[in-house]
């Protein structure tokens, strides 16, 4: 899966994906992801990644790993199997300001990094956490994607006013190391698709 779509004009975070149905009224399966699985319902209607479909929905229970979900217009199976696989985003205005040192994974990709000394390496091209910590994928278009951890040894700012995150230097995180390749497999990309806040860890 891409990165959530941040539009310059109006960021939009996506709150989970529509994964199967349940049932023969029309109720979804929706993998959520946000922090608590049932707040995919908290902020108001949700909207399809092109825009152009909107629903209210309405968290009607949990099964494992997923929150069912009843959307407004949709009263059958079939309407239901038709969405599958439907993003649901919301605008990033409608989520709460994050605690002080916390971001949303929307608001750091895209920023561009540099070191302290000033010296460009790209932008933030993804957000993980592969059980160890949250890490930040860097990458400008040419060579190999580094991953950062997003921990205070490695992150000396993030200005979200400027849009720039700037990175101690390190041994072997800009000085010529392998660094690691894109991740292409869907289980992982799906981690770096979270409304879920990161902390930058001490």
């Amino acid at each position: 899966m891409s990165a959530p779509i941040v539009a310059a004009s109006d960021p939009r975070v996506c709150l989970g994906v529509i994964v199967g149905v349940k049932g023969i009224a029309g109720e979804v399966r929706v993998k959520s992801f946000t922090e608590v699985p049932a707040d995919v319902g908290r902020y108001g209607p949700v909207e399809s990644e092109d825009g152009s479909k909107t629903w209210d929905l309405r968290v009607v229970g949990e099964a494992k790993g997923v929150v069912v979900a009843k959307l407004k217009g949709i009263s059958d199976r079939d309407q239901a199997e038709g969405l599958r696989g439907e993003k649901l985003f919301v605008s990033r205005a409608k989520l709460p300001q994050p605690e002080a040192g916390t971001y949303y994974h929307s608001d750091l990709v895209g920023m561009a990094v540099e070191l302290t000394t000033g010296e460009s390496k790209g932008k933030v091209v993804g957000v993980y956490n592969f059980g160890a910590g949250d890490i930040i994928e860097v990458g400008d278009g040419q060579t190999a994607t580094m991953m950062v951890p997003f921990s205070a040894a490695a992150i000396a700012e993030v200005n979200v006013k400027e849009r720039v995150i700037r990175i101690n230097p390190m041994p072997g995180l800009f000085d010529g190391g392998d660094g690691d390749e894109t991740e292409t497999e869907e289980e992982d990309n799906e981690l770096n698709e979270t409304a879920a806040p990161v902390k930058r860890r001490d």
